[in-house]
């Protein structure tokens, strides 16, 4: 298997909500809601960089589709890392998580090996980090 990612799906409770997190809070293109006509099928992408997406899904249909039973949710299985230019920009990303309704559980911060970073959960406890790692060199694509 080649180590090529194309979609991170995030199982949510409330679509619409999720929808208005990240669109509206963050700012991520998307087309909207699709699929509603399709039984379990409503589904939102959101266009990353390189061709990457971000989809979020309804919780029950992501459980319905994937054949698995339906678990209570946990922040702690996963981080998404948004990785960035400079300190000014965590700060300023995570205050705009902030004003879109994450909540911020890390407070953006100098780390131990040097770089600065900050954690928030979206609406459904999804975990994100947001970076800046002086080793790393974030170009926009």
């Amino acid at each position: 298997m080649k180590p090529y990612i194309t979609v991170l799906t995030l199982g949510v409770n409330d679509l619409e909500r999720s929808l208005e997190f990240y669109r509206d809070g963050l700012g991520f293109p998307t087309e909207g809601i699709i699929g509603k006509e399709f039984e379990h099928g409503a589904v939102a992408f959101f266009e990353l960089q390189g061709g990457m997406k971000l989809a979020i899904w309804d919780r029950r249909d992501l459980s319905f589709e994937a054949k698995v039973p339906l678990a209570p949710p946990s922040s702690t299985e996963m981080t998404i890392g948004h990785n960035v230019g400079s300190k000014d920009e965590v700060d300023s990303i995570m205050e705009q998580a902030r004003q879109a309704g994450a909540t911020i559980c890390d407070p953006a911060h100098e780390t131990f090996w040097g770089g600065y970073s900050g954690h928030f959960m979206d609406p459904d406890g999804h975990l994100w980090e947001v970076v800046w790692n002086p080793a790393w060199d974030v170009r926009e694509s």
